[in-house]
């Protein structure tokens, strides 16, 4: 796990220095750079910041090159940087070692190299992992078909858990770990991407591969490209989440039994580390699971785990507190458990957040992601175990349960739905009262777009304000650059990679697998632990789990108002009953709170008249009268407040510097 950064063009050698020390904090363990020149090809520069994991020997720096003599017809020329895990590395370097290949390092990054000498580009059909690599090719011959001498090879993970961005500037073409490696170059613009911007307020994350920066992008989940003289010639996905209509047809003891067993292989994968390993424990059923299966692999090792604590008097808006499960979890299991206490002073690391997290995403758990990593990296656990995910393969949120209960409603009349819209929102605009109720604002979002159709409405649960909401913060000029724009074009068109797939729960699943984990769980999660040194795996996104979750009928998944029901059977065996059919919790802050008390003066600050003149794209008028209704409690803006806000401090640190 580590930080990757590169380039191909014409720039100069002391720029790969200063990106590369841009995400020093991925990597404490080492560094390495190299200038890759080829006559009559752009030069290409790779660098690396290494946080060892597998092989903490010397043996295992990047940049990696393959040498001469090493075996199996192997030629020179082939050099690696690559930031992730390979869980199935030992099976392949197995197959490798068969076939004639000798290895200098236990490394599942020497894998990668020969993995790829063997297979070219199909090597990705072969990896179960979470990676983002670049792997410059310099061969005379061997190379892949329509790779040319000195083309680079890049590619993410199948789920997105590893970021990985790319530019291409009138000098050639950047990538990184993180944005803030890119914009080490002065010739990057830095002009905002005004969809991007009208997506992230609707979302409170942008939708890939568009990102804040017009002149960035970033790789979606399961995507390669090729470069070559420093422009992409080639970007394709080699992965989509198998949502295919095919559905498991046994009883469901039978794929209850058979889940535990792929959640029990996939952890024990995942635990492959020669440093320690902890969880994070919130006493959910996921991360539960994640520590009940570590426990079977570790009978007798002790286990640490990490769960928050909210000070005294600290409201959850509505959640059930997570700690007394998380307790009691803890000693069902018999491991370790270190609360870490989250006060009312964690919001002043706000800033800190929004410039660690590289895009403007509208939620406050970063944080709390945050001091788990920063109490882990202080005991000296650099590897964690996440529950991330098991919401969103198994339908874990309160959208999919809104979803199914469409049936019940969903048979009225057009001008009956519609009429259902309008009152959803006028309740939204201030005029329906009741958003100070946690129960009356989560029925007016569901009917919030009840009159349209059905893909329009499936997107639109991911939605935390209403396109009218939305478009009347805007100054006249921003409106016009973004009056064509469908704000549910990038879901839209993600869903046409899923044609066979028609049961409604099961093409949101897919949604929440293709975006919202990758845009924003994903996202979040490794750049709170990377800020600090610590990975963070996701065995319930192993590649055999998810296709597994993938087959399961919507019905055994949700039953009811009852979420993930199917894996709450699966783990019956091994977790009290009280801890799997617990309230639903999540793991936030209590934002709203913070924004009328705690945060109130920097609301007022950041979100001044001048301010937002000079900026340009919100009305200052508009969103005064935004934050009045919030705080008089005739609307529930506090999301789309707190976007506001995140946006104009990431501007300052990533588009004023």
């Amino acid at each position: 796990m580590c930080g990757i950064v590169g380039f191909q063009g014409s720039f100069h050698g002391e720029l790969l220095q200063r990106m590369t020390d841009a995400v020093a904090h991925r990597g404490p363990d080492g560094e390495g750079t190299v200038m890759l020149r080829i006559e009559g090809q752009a030069t290409t520069g790779l660098g690396h910041r290494r946080l060892a994991i597998i092989d903490l020997s010397r043996a295992g720096l990047q940049p990696m090159t393959v040498l001469p003599d090493a075996g199996g017809g192997m030629r020179a020329g082939l050099t690696l940087v690559f930031n992730g895990e390979i869980y199935n590395y030992r099976e392949l370097r197995t197959e490798l070692l068969a076939a004639g290949h000798r290895f200098s390092t236990e490394t599942d990054s020497e894998v990668l190299l020969h993995l790829y000498e063997r297979d070219g580009l199909e090597m990705l059909k072969c990896l179960n992992g979470i990676f983002a690599f670049a792997i410059h090719d310099a061969r005379d011959a061997g190379r892949p078909d329509g790779m040319e001498r000195g083309a680079l090879f890049l590619a993410r993970d199948q789920l997105g858990v590893k970021p990985l961005y790319f530019a291409e500037p009138q000098s050639g073409f950047l990538f990184g770990s993180e944005i803030k490696a890119l914009i080490c170059d002065a010739g990057l613009s830095r002009s905002i991407d005004p969809i991007a911007l009208h997506q992230m307020l609707a979302y409170l994350w942008t939708p890939a591969p568009r990102t804040m920066l017009a002149s960035v992008r970033k790789l979606e989940p399961g995507a390669a490209i090729i470069v070559q003289q420093g422009r992409v010639w080639r970007h394709w996905l080699y992965y989509v989440p198998p949502y295919d209509g095919i559905t498991d047809t046994r009883p469901a003891a039978e794929i209850a039994r058979d889940l535990g067993e792929h959640v029990a292989t996939a952890v024990r994968r995942q635990l492959i580390a020669d440093v320690p390993v902890g969880a994070f424990l919130s006493g959910g059923l996921d991360s539960s699971a994640v520590v009940a299966m570590m426990r079977r692999a570790w009978p007798e090792r002790r286990i640490t785990c990490f769960s928050i604590r909210f000070a005294d008097g600290v409201d959850t808006e509505g959640n059930p507190a997570d700690l007394p499960y998380a307790r009691r979890v803890a000693r069902h299991l018999d491991v370790d458990l270190e609360e870490v206490l989250v006060e009312p002073s964690a919001i002043d690391r706000l800033e800190e957040m929004v410039n660690l997290l590289d895009e403007p995403q509208a939620d406050p758990a970063p944080i709390n992601a945050l001091l788990i990593a920063e109490r882990a990296r202080a005991l000296g656990i650099p590897v964690l175990l996440s529950g991330a995910g098991g919401d969103d393969i198994f339908s874990g949120y309160r959208r999919h349960w809104a979803l199914c209960f469409e049936r019940r409603w969903a048979w009225l009349p057009q001008s009956m739905r519609a009429g259902m819209q309008r009152l959803a929102a006028a309740n939204a605009n201030g005029r329906g009262g009741g958003q100070s109720n946690v129960h009356l604002r989560r029925i007016a979002k569901m009917f919030a777009y009840a009159g349209e159709g059905a893909a329009q409405r499936l997107v639109a649960y991911y939605w935390w304000s209403t396109e009218q909401v939305r478009r009347a913060l805007y100054t006249a000029d921003f409106a016009q650059e973004v009056a064509d724009t469908d704000t549910a074009a990038p879901l839209l068109e993600s869903l046409r990679l899923i044609p066979k797939e028609h049961d409604p729960l099961q093409r949101m699943l897919f949604l929440d697998t293709r975006h919202f984990l990758a845009d924003h769980n994903l996202n979040y999660t490794d750049r709170a632990g990377m800020a600090v040194g610590v990975e963070v795996r996701v065995p319930l996104l192993d590649l055999d789990v998810v296709k597994f979750a993938a087959r399961v009928p919507a019905h055994l998944k949700q039953r009811g108002r009852v979420g993930k029901a199917i894996f709450k059977q699966a783990m019956q065996p091994y977790l009290p009953r009280a801890v799997i059919y617990r309230p639903k919790s999540g793991f936030g802050a209590p934002l709203r709170r913070w924004l009328r008390e705690e945060l109130r003066a920097k609301v007022d600050d950041t979100l001044d008249g001048a301010v937002l003149r000079r900026r340009g794209f919100f009305d200052p008028v508009a969103v005064r009268r935004l934050i009045e209704l919030d705080r008089s409690g005739a609307i529930d803006a506090s999301y789309t407040i707190f976007a506001l806000m995140c946006f104009e401090l990431w501007c300052r640190r990533f588009v004023d510097i």
